[in-house]
């Protein structure tokens, strides 16, 4: 906690740029001192920190993590890890299998995600039963949690964050700040749509169908909740998360295209004006083919008010 509370923002700034808060992230880490003095631990440290800094850069456009199912906090470790141990930021996921499930407890082992694939690909191929059995048994696991949250996950997870903790929740490949206010679980509310509410701060997480609240800075319930289900159905939620990769992902590659990079400013203004279109159909004009956007899978219902991942 004290390193977040090091990083320190001008009075009155209302906007920060992903490029000042890697700056602020990289002085956080630079300034971490090893509680060890040996030398070999020393020069692990150094490394750690060299490959946090390595790292550092993709914070804004997004971590490749690789969960397990074994546990809220059991991740492959990897460099993307790094950069939470170092900040002692907790990283925490729902992704669990129910134990009272033996067979799927079987199937799944404490294998990771990626590697859990791996052995469905190879089980359908198999020409012992068993193992066909076992992908099969994996594969229904992966399908029937496509959300990335169970309730056994959901209890683990409660039972596991601390009262006042702030951490990281990873879930549909997104990363979310995660509070637990007196016994409940809170997101930070990023969602583009969100962007005038001033009463709309965190949302709450007890179920895993998503049916969730909407509360204020204080943690008092608001009502704009029943607005938007009254005026957005799930499909169309799932669509404007679409519209809004797709407008983030074409930025990026514009930008690496050598095309003039828009600021983060620029960026917003672009991503609420489409908003605006997709708030107001009847009045945009028909899409042709061409224009049409692409699908993707994997991505939560929500959008998100920049492209930092973090914050």
């Amino acid at each position: 906690m004290q390193l977040w509370m090091s990083v320190k923002l001008p009075p009155q700034k209302e906007l920060i740029t992903s490029e000042e808060l890697m700056a602020h992230l990289g002085d956080c880490i630079l300034s971490i001192q090893p509680q060890e003095n040996s030398e070999a631990l020393q020069l692990n440290f150094q490394q750690n920190v060299n490959d946090a800094m390595t790292v550092l850069p993709k914070l804004s456009t997004g971590l490749d993590v690789n969960v397990r199912f074994t546990g809220v906090a059991d991740f492959e470790y990897t460099p993307e890890c790094i950069v939470f141990d170092l900040l002692n930021i907790p990283l925490y996921h729902g992704w669990l299998v129910d134990p009272q499930s033996s067979e799927v407890v079987q199937a799944v082992g404490k294998l990771s995600y990626n590697q859990l694939v791996e052995k469905i690909i190879t089980c359908k191929h198999s020409s012992d039963p068993n193992q066909v059995t076992e992908g099969l048994l994996a594969e229904q696991f992966l399908e029937s949690s496509a959300a990335q949250l169970t309730y056994h996950g959901l209890c683990e997870l409660m039972a596991a964050v601390k009262e006042g903790e702030l951490s990281v929740f990873f879930r549909n490949n997104h990363f979310s700040t995660l509070i637990k206010h007196k016994g409940h679980l809170y997101l930070l509310v990023t969602d583009q749509g969100f962007l005038q509410e001033e009463k709309v701060i965190w949302e709450s997480l007890h179920n895993v169908e998503g049916d969730s609240c909407f509360c204020d800075s204080d943690f008092h319930l608001t009502q704009h909740l029943e607005k938007e289900a009254s005026f957005s159905s799930p499909q169309q939620l799932q669509q404007r998360q679409v519209d809004q990769d797709y407008m983030i992902a074409l930025s990026l590659q514009q930008q690496q295209q050598g095309a003039l990079p828009m600021s983060d400013l620029e960026l917003a203004r672009q991503l609420q004006k489409e908003e605006y279109q997709q708030q107001a159909p009847a009045q945009a004009p028909p899409q042709s083919p061409q224009q049409a956007r692409p699908q993707t899978s994997g991505r939560p219902s929500r959008q998100q008010k920049n492209d930092c991942v973090l914050l």
